[in-house]
């Protein structure tokens, strides 16, 4: 059996325009009844009220209650007044809840905020900082409890976990962080140079960068290259494995995550950061040599001469003692993020980024304060 057609006409009477739906107006009739609506209304065939008699309905489901509801909110909105009449009584429960759930017009208005809004905010801000404060302290202290543990026993300590992780953190960051040294020590010996040539004392061009590199520029970039890089790696890998239940598989079975995920991450990259520190140290102080012979009248040799003197191990040392604290930071925060992943993959990708930040944040916050802690020392 054939089904019937559904079809709109309208007719005028009085002023008033009625449009007369008939038919069956359901999914499969969707399409031809969107095209005669749109049609009518772009046609402009409203003027006035308009009255929708839908006594010449066979059928409803939700998708024709949908058309209809969505014509008359057309029309209202150019300023017609439109009524529903002579639907059968076993359609109107349909008719009604789709009128319910129909999205209204125009979104709420937000109140305009005042100023005991912005305080609240920022308290807030406090609570919430000061509840992840405390959840990484406890964290840091499972960490202690773990690291114990395991001191007491190495034979629990995973050296395949441990030397992976440093190949990754370590070897692999070497190209990037050996570029940006060198480029930074070129920029430093290019300024320093430019700016001393003012005052005849190029040659302490030499100074300036052997103290910046080894005492702040080598370890600083080296722990924001390697935040970036490593810290957000951290919260990737450990996320994942809790997105994908296997942090509570590894659970099930007896193993301890912070002994087997988070452990050999924070050794690997206590050992790996002073050593790619060094090596941006040697990067750096290249690159100010190859500018210091090209702006400045000295051979290589000269240069290496002048920063020796220049120069003492305890300037190296200051920023040597920075790269394990710096490390510690920068695996802990990226091991706690990636701990607190929900079953979520935009948990994952939110968290990487806060512990970029938070990373980043840190080690200028506690490089500022060796730097303080230094100058008081006399160091």
């Amino acid at each position: 059996m054939a089904m019937a057609e559904s079809w709109v006409s309208s007719a005028r009477q009085g002023a008033k325009t009625v449009w007369s739906l008939q038919g069956e107006w359901t999914v499969h009739h969707a399409e031809k009844i969107n095209r005669e609506l749109s049609a009518k209304i772009a046609a402009g065939e409203r003027g006035g009220d308009v009255v929708f008699n839908m006594a010449g309905i066979s059928s409803l489901d939700s998708a024709g209650a949908w058309l209809v509801l969505r014509s008359a909110n057309t029309l209202r909105t150019s300023g017609a007044e439109v009524s529903l009449r002579d639907l059968d009584p076993r359609m109107n429960d349909l008719m009604q809840r789709v009128i319910e759930a129909a999205p209204s017009g125009k979104p709420p208005v937000p109140p305009p905020r005042t100023l005991l809004d912005w305080i609240a905010q920022i308290g807030e801000a406090v609570y919430e900082i000061w509840d992840q404060l405390l959840d990484l302290l406890a964290f840091f202290g499972a960490f202690c409890q773990v690291f114990l543990r395991v001191i007491a026993n190495p034979r629990r300590l995973r050296i395949n976990s441990i030397v992976s992780h440093i190949e990754q953190t370590g070897l692999n960051a070497m190209p990037i962080v050996g570029l940006i040294s060198f480029l930074v020590g070129v920029v430093l010996a290019y300024q320093g140079a430019d700016q001393l040539a003012r005052f005849g004392a190029q040659i302490f061009t030499v100074n300036m960068v052997g103290i910046s590199v080894l005492r702040e520029m080598g370890i600083l970039l080296t722990s924001i290259v390697v935040a970036g890089r490593s810290g957000s790696a951290f919260t990737a890998q450990i996320g994942t494995m809790k997105v994908n239940e296997e942090v509570d598989a590894m659970e099930t079975m007896g193993l301890t995550p912070m002994e087997v995920l988070v452990l050999p991450r924070v050794i690997a990259l206590v050992i790996a950061l002073p050593l790619l520190t060094f090596f941006a140290d040697v990067l750096g102080l290249l690159g100010g040599g190859v500018m210091c012979v090209l702006l400045v009248d000295m051979s290589f040799k000269q240069y290496l001469t002048l920063l020796n003197q220049a120069i003492t191990l305890s300037q190296f040392w200051v920023g040597m003692i920075k790269a394990p604290v710096f490390a510690l930071l920068i695996s802990l925060i990226g091991c706690f993020e990636g701990m607190r992943v929900s079953g979520s993959a935009e948990s994952v990708g939110k968290l990487t980024t806060r512990s970029v930040v938070e990373g980043i944040f840190l080690v200028i916050v506690f490089d500022a304060f060796f730097s303080i802690l230094f100058s008081l020392l006399g160091v």
